[in-house]
């Protein structure tokens, strides 16, 4: 899966899904795809990521009480 960057719209490789969906865990790892390199896996805020088309994440994958509003 492939998310974006919303503060530069560079390409992130997402790695281990099943953390992205986890509302307790703030950080995913992820690949960036810049550049011809393969680059190194590394952790990304989840709050900095979207959906290629500009849409935001489910806020369930973000907010663990998303329920309590």
């Amino acid at each position: 899966m492939f998310l974006k960057r919303k503060d530069n719209d560079d390409m992130i490789e997402i790695l281990d899904a099943e953390s992205l969906a986890d509302p307790a865990q703030p950080t995913v790892v992820g690949r960036q795809h810049a550049g011809e390199e393969m680059q190194d896996e590394e952790d990304f805020e989840k709050a900095d990521l979207e959906f290629p088309s500009g849409e935001p994440l489910p806020r369930c994958w973000l907010d663990l009480h998303w329920r309590e509003d």
